[in-house]
């Protein structure tokens, strides 16, 4: 038994209301007529016989009136058990789990069975839905009552790479009963895994049509091993100088020895043996990765030892190529600007690029599209031919970089984008007076890895308009220190000082490098993207000039992914199983993408009972508690009982005060 309003339960005090009636009512005598009392001596009259309770049944009949009207305020009530195989148009939903983790041993296998039992044992006429689930929920069938097309719709339910989502799973059941507007009676099998539970438990609730019945699948931690994560190139430029990095994680395990191997396009290339301890993680290095130029397939795999083979390998694709050619314009061969900008790209391993050195005076007929980026190091004069050519390189899609110094200010404007150069500021060494970059856009790529500029000392700046350009750093005093402007489809970075350690002292500084390396990489359009993604994730097609361009794409298999109109039109792609996708592109920008499951799946230890009871139970509005037969217990108020006793004592207390009343008159009499 329970109250909705137990607060009103307070008000029970004013029971001592009849209690107080009944002891100091009013006390009457009848006066009797005497001579003179001039005589008799003052004296206090004794009340003990007045303060004597009288009428102790109608005491009683007013105090439980007060105590039932109390009682009626606080509502209680009782809970009543209902059989939830009494609702009305009930559908059966039969949600099977075909996550990775559903690949150890044969739960996929006994889950589809208990699925088809569960359809066999349908009464005539009850309607079912089958539904599959991992990361998103696959509707498998319609409601239907026909047994032959359900069974078809879980013997079609096929294993899957993706992470299980119970959260999900809770989202879909809800969209379901509201649209049914029917109750579901919800038959789950899966393996009931921990790393399915959301983060918020409120994620998992339930509205009250939908009744969960889980069946938990061979539900036990097993140890399992597995290939957690590699590091590896996107690019190789020089195989001798790459690495490959791959970390091997236990899972329930106890301290074991596994072989890892390092296969490219289906070769194994080397073998290394690793100790994994109890529960633990241990970490293989592969020193090189000799791979024949275009696109290639790699894979870092382990031994199969445990039930959940789908996780022993983790891909990466590499592309091996040339490197690209960049131009750095100078006034005089030999600067310190290209001592400093090669030695860090060096510093940074940096294999992408070659830097090919020219001075003014070399440049007058040399094309820019040659190049995968430009460099002009405060430079003077400029051909005009070859300025035009610039400008002309940057509306196709180049990019330029351009360092101002002390020869860039009788210019008056940037090279190709034109800004006014306003001024030209300068401080000397001693004093300590220097600018600092005091603001810095973190956002931008040439920033983007590393912001730490605060030491960097700036005693010639070069003070340019930015227009409507992306200031990408500002020094203390406000002026834009790099300035990227967009001319057509390509880019002009402008750096308001110099690359060498006259202007500046950037370049004995730790962030100098990333800098350099950043900006070549992103003025190259050097895809800097990693060697593999997860299931689920996407990649976009084409951009907005391709647009009606057919895309190719085969999945693992070597099916295509997209129809013919899909081909055309599709923006983007999601990658939904483990392996290698090939998407070809009309432009020639083929890409290889390794797609690996997440690694969450691979611990597969349960939930506990005590979490699946309270997911139950957010159906019925509890978070703990509840039964588990799957009958409903629903509050029924007591107020109309209660109320009828009060009703029935009130008439009572007045048959009974009329009585006393006419008592009292007759005495009185």
């Amino acid at each position: 038994m329970g109250f909705f309003t137990p607060w009103f339960l307070a008000c029970a005090v004013a029971v001592g209301l009849p209690v107080w009636l009944h002891l100091l009512r009013k006390h009457k005598t009848t006066p009797l007529p005497f001579s003179s009392l001039m005589f008799f001596e003052r004296r206090t009259q004794s009340s003990i016989k007045h303060r004597r309770l009288r009428y102790l049944l109608l005491l009683a009949v007013r105090a439980l009136l007060v105590l039932l009207l109390v009682l009626a305020f606080a509502q209680p009530y009782v809970r009543q058990t209902v059989l939830a195989s009494k609702r009305s148009g009930e559908v059966t939903v039969l949600a099977v789990d075909n996550s990775l983790s559903m690949r150890a041993g044969t739960r996929l296998s006994q889950a589809k069975s208990a699925a088809k039992s569960a359809i066999g044992g349908l009464r005539v006429g009850q309607r079912a839905q089958v539904l599959a689930f991992g990361s998103r929920v696959q509707v498998m069938s319609e409601v239907t009552d026909d047994r032959n097309s359900l069974n078809a719709a879980v013997d079609s339910i096929e294993p899957g790479d993706t992470r299980t989502s119970y959260a999900e799973l809770s989202r879909s059941l809800r969209s379901i009963a509201q649209s049914l507007k029917l109750p579901l009676a919800v038959e789950l099998y899966s393996d009931m895994q921990q790393s399915g539970w959301p983060a918020n438990f409120n994620d998992l609730r339930l509205s009250a049509a939908v009744q969960l019945n889980p069946h938990a699948i061979d539900a036990k931690e097993t140890p399992n091993f597995t290939v957690e994560n590699v590091v590896a190139p996107r690019r190789v430029y020089d195989a001798k100088h790459t690495r490959v990095l791959a970390t091997v994680a236990g899972f329930g395990n106890k301290k074991a020895t596994r072989s890892v191997s390092l296969l490219l396009n289906g070769r194994i290339t080397e073998t290394k043996q690793v100790e994994v301890p109890e529960n633990g993680r241990a970490g293989v290095e592969f020193l090189s990765l000799d791979v024949p130029y275009g696109r290639n397939k790699g894979e870092v795999r382990i031994d199969t030892a445990d039930t959940l083979a789908a996780d022993d390998s983790f891909y990466f694709s590499v592309e091996r190529s040339d490197p690209r050619h960049a131009l750095f314009v100078q006034e005089s061969a030999g600067s310190r600007g290209l001592l400093f900008f090669k030695a860090a790209l060096d510093a940074a391993g940096q294999s992408a690029f070659e830097i090919d050195p020219a001075t003014v005076d070399q440049v007058a007929n040399v094309a820019p599209n040659k190049y995968a980026f430009v460099v002009l190091s405060d430079i003077g004069a400029i051909p005009a031919t070859f300025e035009n050519a610039l400008r002309d390189y940057v509306r196709g899609g180049g990019s330029v970089w351009i360092a101002l110094g002390h020869l860039s200010v009788g210019r008056g404007k940037v090279p190709v984008t034109g800004d006014a150069i306003q001024e030209a500021r300068y401080a000397g060494r001693e004093g300590e007076r220097f600018q600092t970059a005091a603001w810095l856009d973190a956002g931008h790529p040439s920033i983007l890895k590393d912001d730490r500029w605060e030491g960097v000392k700036f005693y010639q700046a070069i003070h340019v308009a930015p227009g409507n350009a992306r200031v990408a750093a500002r020094l203390s005093d406000q002026a834009p220190l790099l300035i990227d402007s967009q001319l057509g489809e390509g880019h002009v970075l402008t750096f308001a000082s110099a690359f060498d350690n006259v202007a500046n002292d950037f370049p004995v500084h730790a962030s100098f490098v990333p800098f350099i390396e950043q900006t070549a990489r992103y003025l190259g359009r050097l895809d800097a993207g990693p060697a593999s993604v997860l299931v689920g994730g996407f990649a976009e097609l084409r951009d907005s000039k391709e647009k009606g361009a057919a895309v190719d794409v085969l999945d693992p298999k070597g099916e295509r992914v997209l129809s013919l109109e899909e081909a055309t039109k599709a923006q983007n792609i999601q990658f939904t199983m483990a392996g290698f996708y090939d998407i070809r592109r009309p432009n020639g920008r083929n890409e290889l993408v390794a797609v690996n499951a997440d690694r969450h799946e691979s611990d597969l230890a349960p939930v506990s009972q005590d979490s699946l009871t309270l997911w139950r139970n957010t159906a019925q509005g509890t978070a703990g508690g509840g039964s588990t037969s799957g009958d409903e217990r629903k509050p029924v108020s007591l107020w109309w009982y209660v109320m009828l006793a009060v009703l029935l004592l009130a008439l009572a207390e007045s048959l009974l005060g009329n009585q006393h009343l006419s008592v009292d008159k007759e005495a009185a009499v």
